[in-house]
Order: C-alpha cells, then sequence, then structure tokens
C-alpha cells in the first residue's frame, strides 16, 4: 500500500494511544500525532521512520494551516468533556480543522462522535441536543453542521457506545476505571435485577476497525456513520456473567423498579440534571446496527464480560460461593 499522510488529533487520549499504537505497528503510513502535552503519549514514536509528534491544541488549530491540505486522511479523536471550551473544541475548531482539508486531495475523515446522539434506531436523538450535557449537546451540534462542509462526502463518523480500555501505558477510560468497584459489591449486585441494556467496545477493537476503515474506506453508498459496540447486553446478563466468572451463584433477584426510583427522588428531593432523570427513564442504549472487528472478519480484542474482566486484571474464582 503507497504510504499516506494521516493525521491523529487526540493522540495522547485513550482511543487516540490505541489507535497511534496500531497505525505505527500494523502501517507503513506517515502519521502525524496531534497532542497537548508529548509527555502522555506513551507510544513508540521511534519504532518506525515517519512518525511525527505535533506539539499543540485544537485551540489553536490554525498552527497547522500549511500541514492541513496535505493531509490524505485525518483521524479526529481529540475532545473536551466539559467546561467553558467544550462548544469551541468539538464544534467551532473541529469544523475550522475539517475545512482546512483539501477535499480533492483528502481521502477519508474518520470523526469521532458519540453513541449518546443517536436514538435505538441510529438516527440522531432530539433530547440529546435538548437536554444532552454541554459534551453531548456539542457532539449534537457538530454532526448537524459537518453534513454541510464541502468535505462532508469523505466524512465517516464513528459513534463509539460505552468505551472500555487502558493500561499501565496507556489512559484509563472512565468506565474501565470503575470495574474494580463493581466486583467489591458483587455480594450485593448478584441479588437485584434491573431493567436496561448497553453496547460497549473496547479501545483495541475501536483501533481495529479505524485500521481497516484507512485500508477500506466506504464505497460509494455504503453508510458511513457506524456505531461501534459489541452485542446488545442487559443489565441481567452482565451481572450474571460477572458472577460466573468470579465464583458467585444468584439465589434470588429483587427487581428494582423504576416507580420505585422515582418515588425515592421525590421523597428525598433527590436533585438530579435532565439528562440523568432521561437516561434513567430511556434505561435501554442499544441500537439496531453496531460494528466491531467481527463485521470486518477481524478478531475481536473484547467481546465479553469475561473478557473485560480478564482484561482488567480481575482474578477469576469459579469455586467461592
Amino acid at each position: 500500500m503507497t504510504p499516506k499522510r494521516i493525521l491523529v488529533t487526540g493522540a495522547s487520549g485513550c482511543i487516540g494511544h490505541y489507535i497511534s499504537e496500531a497505525l505505527i505497528k500494523d502501517t507503513n503510513h506517515e502519521l502525524y500525532l496531534l497532542v497537548r502535552n508529548p509527555s502522555k503519549l506513551q507510544v513508540d514514536t521511534q519504532a518506525r521512520p515517519g512518525i511525527n509528534v505535533l506539539q499543540g491544541d485544537m485551540q489553536y488549530i490554525h498552527q497547522l494551516a500549511d500541514l492541513l491540505p496535505t493531509i490524505d486522511i485525518a483521524v479526529l479523536t481529540a475532545t473536551a468533556w466539559g467546561g467553558e471550551q467544550t462548544f469551541e473544541i468539538n464544534v467551532s475548531k473541529t469544523i475550522e480543522l475539517l475545512n482546512k482539508l483539501d477535499p480533492q486531495r483528502c481521502q477519508q475523515v474518520i470523526y469521532f462522535s458519540t453513541a449518546s446522539v443517536l436514538d435505538r434506531h441510529n438516527q440522531q436523538l432530539k433530547a440529546a441536543g435538548e437536554i444532552g450535557t454541554d459534551y453531548i449537546r456539542s457532539k449534537y451540534e457538530c454532526l448537524q453542521k459537518i453534513s454541510e462542509l464541502s468535505i462532508a462526502p469523505k466524512i465517516t463518523t464513528v459513534f463509539p457506545t460505552l468505551v472500555l480500555g487502558g493500561d499501565a501505558k496507556k489512559p484509563y477510560s472512565h468506565a474501565t476505571s470503575g470495574i474494580p468497584e463493581i466486583t467489591k459489591y458483587v455480594n450485593l449486585i448478584r441479588f437485584l435485577s434491573a431493567d436496561g441494556s448497553f453496547h460497549f467496545i473496547h479501545g483495541q477493537d475501536i483501533a481495529s476497525v479505524v485500521t481497516h476503515l484507512i485500508a477500506n474506506p466506504p464505497q460509494p453508498g455504503a453508510p458511513r456513520r457506524l456505531v461501534l459496540g459489541q452485542k446488545q447486553l442487559t443489565a441481567d446478563e452482565a451481572i450474571e456473567e460477572v458472577c460466573s466468572y468470579l465464583g458467585k451463584k444468584i439465589y434470588f433477584r429483587i427487581p428494582l423498579s423504576l416507580s420505585l426510583a422515582n418515588l425515592i427522588i421525590a421523597v428525598f428531593r433527590i436533585q438530579m440534571a435532565a439528562w440523568d432523570r432521561f437516561c434513567m427513564n430511556y434505561r435501554h442504549f442499544t441500537y439496531d446496527t453496531v460494528v466491531n472487528p467481527d463485521s470486518f472478519g477481524l478478531p475481536n480484542y473484547c467481546a465479553t464480560v469475561s473478557d473485560v474482566l480478564q482484561i482488567s486484571d480481575v482474578e477469576s474464582n469459579k469455586t467461592k460461593f
């Protein structure tokens, strides 16, 4: 394959680390890794020629005005999770970057959004744009704006579901950092039943999909909005898999009803943000169509709850009750 010039923004983040590592190891492309703090980038940038670390910030994306028109593929993972700069980074500066790419030269943009902006039919979720957190509303707004750009036909938007990942050399995702806490309370949660479902996707599996998309861009007419996730998992199934892995038996289960939760909130006057209340009522964050490495005939790194626990170094004990 002829080497391409690939820009990766947010290269020092959890997903950015996995993508950068995969592109370094598995391709010969010329890479431009944009990071605010190079010391946080823990991939081997000396592994081969053609790896360029760019110290910069999306706030000052204009400083890359000479480089951006020469980029063949852009992988945009950089994001602001909250705070005053959320809309500026996630909308204004992202649009500015996209406008500086050359639509004639740039072969593909892989833009990272979030599955939280979509409904179960993979369409934009109105509530996300109205009452979502700043992060979610900014992603919703950007999704609307990028469809109007000249580069739009080259954009493949990916929507990660619950992201897992991280190790000694990669920052942990928020969800992964909470896994040890779940195992602490397994003796309680194994007797509870909750109505809810979700998908998850590991950073390494995201990197596999991105690497595949770079080598095999969607053909004309093919979907360019892809929800990244493993198969749908109910909350009860997840608890059962955790208990099986840890060797914990489930003798009975007490249903946690939504009406009881709403009663407790009302009685104790618990203050909830509008989006949090929406999520509590919505409960099933699942999607009609999801993709993962298996969708492209590639091996999954982390496809089950047992995989999640094993990768997170949670010790299995099938004999303890």
